[in-house]
């Protein structure tokens, strides 16, 4: 299986995958998970335990350990980076989009989607890594600010 260097790039494939295509099974809910846990509130479990501004453990390992075959990632041919993606809720529930959570902070993983042709939130890449529009660019990959 593929192996991803970044977590928070593997988490925008998992939006697209998951969340948007459908294709990668199970769809994964952190509320759903933790009432299993025995955890009902959510949201206050994780005002009460400070973790408003973090990745909760429990989603953390499941997307670290989620294995994405090659052929799903072969059908990847655009990532779009966005606040409000449901991944980053089912990371940090109640995150407000105002800190560098989920930053990507390495292209390296570019590697693994070898069809990828376009990255919308080109101008937020940017911010995040200088120079990753001139890398997008030499990859033939379009960038839309």
């Amino acid at each position: 299986m593929p192996f991803f260097r970044d977590f928070n790039f593997k988490l925008l494939v998992i939006e697209k995958l998951m969340y948007w295509d459908e294709t990668l099974k199970p769809v994964f809910s952190l509320r759903e998970h933790m009432r299993a846990l025995g955890v009902d509130d959510l949201d206050t479990y994780v005002e009460d335990n400070d973790l408003e501004y973090t990745v909760l453990d429990e989603a953390r390992a499941y997307f670290q350990e989620l294995e994405i075959p090659a052929d799903l990632l072969a059908t990847v041919d655009e990532l779009t980076f966005d606040g409000g993606h449901r991944v980053f809720m089912e990371c940090a529930p109640v995150w407000d989009g105002e800190d560098d959570l989920f930053d990507v902070r390495s292209l390296e993983d570019l590697d693994l989607l070898a069809n990828l042709k376009l990255f919308t939130g080109g101008r937020a890449l940017e911010h995040m890594i200088p120079g990753s529009l001139e890398i997008l660019a030499a990859r033939g990959i379009a960038a839309r600010c």
